[in-house]
């Protein structure tokens, strides 16, 4: 699901396209592209290569100006099916806590997927911890189907996973992850959750073409993932904002 990134924060969006819209200098920007017919936006990676991007750990230092190449990620996965929503992820009663303070944070990763049926005999997080030992999650169809809350992502993030690979996602999940910041939402070509099991051992590669490469090592099988597109950078750089301040579309914290 290659996606705008107009599209993960209208209202952030809308407001630089008004501010701008009269400004001489908005046609020469290196960083969008504006379409008066349709507002639309294009977005050049943070740095000059189309393999080296700002990570989210970079992101959150504003100390380190370097750039790193996209992480590949490793570690076991767990597997789950079609139809996956918010409330399996993130049951509704734990709305409460609030991502932004670090104790809360720490107990919604310690919820995540703890709404799950009894056809999961594996726990994502063991009763008792704060993390998972599951670096990556594998999927069906229609994967953070439900609400629009944002604590979903937010959960899998603070649990410790990496990324999810599903065979698809609903439209306002993957819009949460990468507005976020706290997850890769990567799509699979084909529908690698009935040959993967849970606590598989795998690895993601990212490749030079954009796209991803899943390796089973239990299973020694390799899957093609789809490129994920402009939300790349995005999720690298730590969300939305952190990426527009990144890109100086919007004042960092330090000079508000």
């Amino acid at each position: 699901m290659a996606t705008s990134l107009q599209f993960l924060n209208p209202t952030l969006f809308r407001s630089l396209a008004s501010s701008n819209k009269n400004s001489s200098s908005l046609s020469s920007s290196p960083f969008f592209r504006l379409n008066s017919s349709s507002i639309a936006f294009n977005f050049k990676p943070l740095t000059s290569s189309s393999t080296k991007i700002i990570t989210r750990a970079a992101a959150s230092s504003s100390n380190s100006g370097d750039s790193q190449a996209r992480e590949t990620f490793h570690g076991l996965c767990y597997v789950v099916k079609d139809n996956i929503d918010t409330d399996q992820i993130i049951p509704a009663e734990y709305g409460t806590l609030v991502p932004s303070i670090p104790e809360d944070r720490e107990k919604l990763g310690s919820f995540a997927m703890i709404g799950l049926s009894s056809f999961y005999s594996d726990r994502f997080v063991e009763q008792g911890e704060m993390k998972s030992k599951y670096s990556v999650i594998i999927g069906g169809d229609n994967f953070g189907c439900g609400s629009s809350r944002e604590h979903a992502p937010v959960c899998l993030g603070a649990a410790g996973a990496k990324a999810v690979v599903a065979e698809s996602y609903a439209r306002i999940f993957f819009r949460n992850c990468v507005a976020t910041g706290e997850i890769f939402p990567l799509e699979s070509e084909v529908r690698i959750c009935d040959e993967c099991k849970t606590g598989d051992v795998v690895t993601i590669e990212p490749k030079e073409d954009g796209s991803s490469l899943l390796i089973n090592h239990t299973t020694r099988k390799e899957y093609k993932l789809k490129p994920i597109g402009d939300a790349g950078p995005v999720i690298d750089a730590g969300g939305i904002f952190a990426y527009a301040r990144k890109a100086g579309m919007i004042p960092s914290a330090s000079s508000a």
